[in-house]
């Protein structure tokens, strides 16, 4: 289970430390992909195919199932860490989520996100996301 926050930078070819707590639980070939909100996300193999299982059963004749699937499979790449325990991100992918410098990784259960730090640092000043509506809704949900 990836949990917490970690602050990192992203040198000059691209590449971020992923904290060590959470390399071995990622593996030797993980998945890279546009996230929601202006993230990446990043996915163990064996997380991205059990999401990969669940997206080919979509149905194909709903147009936003379909749309979602591109945008999440478009922009997917398989990463590798090197041994420093970092990571390319694909220029499309820094692109999507506005990375230039200063990066947080978050660990949310079975995925990691990578956010640039005013991306993350927006999200989290929005009012509409105050920690009491969002558990106020949770419990709607049964959690």
């Amino acid at each position: 289970m990836f949990i917490g926050e970690y602050q990192h930078s992203l040198d000059n070819k691209g590449r971020i430390i992923i904290p060590s707590k959470f390399r071995i639980e990622l593996g030797e070939v993980f998945v890279m992909t546009k996230g929601l909100d202006n993230c990446l996300f990043v996915y163990p193999k064996e997380e991205w195919e059990i999401l990969e299982g669940k997206l080919k059963n979509l149905p194909l004749t709903n147009r936003d199932a379909r749309a979602f699937v591109r945008f999440f499979f478009s922009g997917a790449s398989e990463c590798e860490l090197d041994k420093q325990g970092r990571a390319l991100i694909p220029p499309n992918l820094r692109e999507h989520s506005k990375l230039e410098k200063d990066v947080i990784v978050i660990g949310v259960s079975t995925r990691l996100e990578i956010w640039s730090k005013e991306e993350w640092d927006g999200y989290n000043n929005d009012d509409s996301l105050s920690y009491d509506s969002i558990a106020e809704k949770m419990a709607e949900l049964g959690i």
